[in-house]
């Protein structure tokens, strides 16, 4: 009986050996999660022509004439932002017709002229989403789909360029507030920014005197833009809306869109909305 004790502790102790030199069972490998520069270069890329870009005042698409507005809004942008090492902007307005969606996307391609940054811009105003028809898109899908977890986000940006994506909708979404305050889609954001790496994360968010869509999801953003119309947009609504969005987060400044100067008082002469 004490023979067979031994024999089986020896077995025993052959077998803890084996084991040691053998280390832990290799697990089983798993597909590396594609960098972010194959998931932009894997983007479906668009154009816009100089007709749709007159047309829908896209000033900023090239260099020099009328995107010198757009080029210094730009500069002052970056500056502050790199500064305070923020990385994601709300553009929003007191209410419609200010002209916020245009001036995000000529923001948009003011800043993807400088090659060395990435630019992500969403178009969260998903009541009256416009930013398809600036750009004169018609995706195949929604951006709030992205956020419903119904279409992978790689499957549905597009591209402009090398450095600049966007996420538009094709149609206005009924419960737009509670999927912009929801818990999951601020999840969802920072899942995006962590895989796509955008230096700049841009959001178009519908005007704030016109639905309580913002107030939920601007607290979730590092600063704000106030995009107000000349001769329309009153000092009143803007003074209301600069406080609140002081409230919710920083405030990036103020734009006065839709200003006439002429040419013998000013740098440039433009007209933006």
């Amino acid at each position: 009986m004490e023979r067979l004790e031994a024999a089986l502790e020896k077995a025993r102790e052959s077998r803890r050996n084996v084991l040691q030199n053998e280390g832990p069972e290799p697990r089983e490998r798993r597909p590396a999660a594609p960098v972010a520069a194959e998931l932009w270069s894997s983007l479906k890329e668009f154009k816009i022509s100089s007709r749709a870009a007159r047309r829908h005042r896209l000033a900023a698409l090239a260099a020099g004439g009328q995107s010198g507005s757009y080029d210094l809004l730009r500069s002052r942008t970056m500056r502050l932002m790199q500064e305070n090492q923020w990385k994601s902007l709300a553009v929003t307005s007191p209410n419609s017709g200010c002209g916020k969606t245009t001036v995000c996307a000529n923001l948009a391609f003011s800043l993807a002229r400088q090659s060395d940054v990435r630019i992500l811009v969403l178009d969260f105003d998903f009541r009256r989403p416009a930013l398809n028809r600036a750009l004169s898109q018609r995706p195949s899908s929604s951006l709030y789909e992205v956020f419903q977890g119904k279409v992978r986000a790689e499957d549905h940006f597009i591209r402009y360029g090398d450095n600049l994506a966007f996420g538009l909708n094709t149609r206005p979404l009924a419960n737009s507030a509670e999927l912009l305050q929801s818990k999951a889609t601020h999840e969802r954001i920072k899942r995006l920014a962590d895989r796509f790496k955008p230096d700049f994360l841009l959001f178009d968010v519908p005007p704030m005197l016109a639905s309580d869509d913002h107030v939920g999801f601007l607290p979730h953003v590092d600063c704000a833009m106030l995009v107000g119309a000349a001769e329309s947009t009153t000092m009143t609504q803007l003074d209301i809306c600069e406080k609140e969005l002081a409230e919710l987060t920083n405030v990036l400044g103020l734009v006065l869109n839709k200003c006439r100067f002429p040419e013998e008082s000013s740098t440039y002469s433009y007209e933006y909305a």
